[in-house]
Parts: structure tokens; C-alpha cells; sequence
């Protein structure tokens, strides 16, 4: 005697769901907090704080370098965070799906406004 199918079988990955995803955010989290550690040190050297000393820390090659990265960092940080609330939390695919591409574009335009300021001082 057969048991009867009743829908589709959900099919499970393994151990390591979700870990790429978990693993991710924890990697960003750090980068940012390193990339804020650096930037406060930077801030708190002797001197007075204005604009000239705020584009002489964006100034360097590497700086602009190192904050870029750790904005695609943030962005994929938020990405991760975002899609998975999505995914847990709205229920008619259209819907998610047309917040998802939301997201991504929202987050494209970050990207590329990030680039424009980073690189114009």
C-alpha cells in the first residue's frame, strides 16, 4: 500500500541554509564598524573640524577607496536584511516581488549617487 502525495515536497538544502546569508551580514557589520572606527579616529585629530579638514580625510586615493567598499558593504548588508523581511513578512508574490525590485533599484541609485559624491570633491 502506497501512501497518496498530497502537493509538492518542500526540499530542504542541508545544514548550511541560511549561513551564506548569516554569514554575510556578519562580515559587512564588521567591515563597517572598522570603516567607522577609522573615520572617528580621523575626525578626533587635533584641528578645527570643517569642510576643509572633512575633504582632506575623502582626500586620499584609498580613503575614497575604503568608503566606497564599505558602502557596497551597506548596501548589500541592507539588501540581505531587506529581502529576507520580504520574504518572511509579504505573502502575494507580485507584491514582493515588486518591493524586491524596488529595493534593488533604490539601492543601484545609492550606489551610483555614492560614486558621484565620493569622486566630485
Amino acid at each position: 500500500m502506497t501512501t497518496p502525495n498530497f502537493g509538492s515536497r518542500r526540499v530542504v538544502v542541508g545544514a548550511h541554509y541560511g549561513l551564506r546569508d548569516w554569514l554575510a551580514q556578519r562580515v559587512t557589520a564588521v567591515l563597517m564598524a572598522l570603516f567607522t572606527f577609522i573615520l572617528v579616529v580621523q575626525v578626533l585629530l587635533p584641528g578645527p573640524m570643517g569642510y576643509d579638514k572633512w575633504a582632506g580625510i575623502f582626500n586620499p586615493q584609498w580613503m575614497r577607496v575604503l568608503t566606497f567598499v564599505t558602502i557596497v558593504a551597506l548596501l548589500y548588508h541592507v539588501w540581505v536584511g531587506i529581502r529576507d523581511v520580504l520574504m518572511d513578512y509579504v505573502k502575494p508574490v507580485a507584491v514582493k516581488l515588486a518591493l524586491q525590485v524596488g529595493t534593488i533599484v533604490w539601492l543601484v541609485g545609492c550606489a551610483g549617487w555614492a560614486i558621484q559624491v565620493l569622486w566630485r570633491m
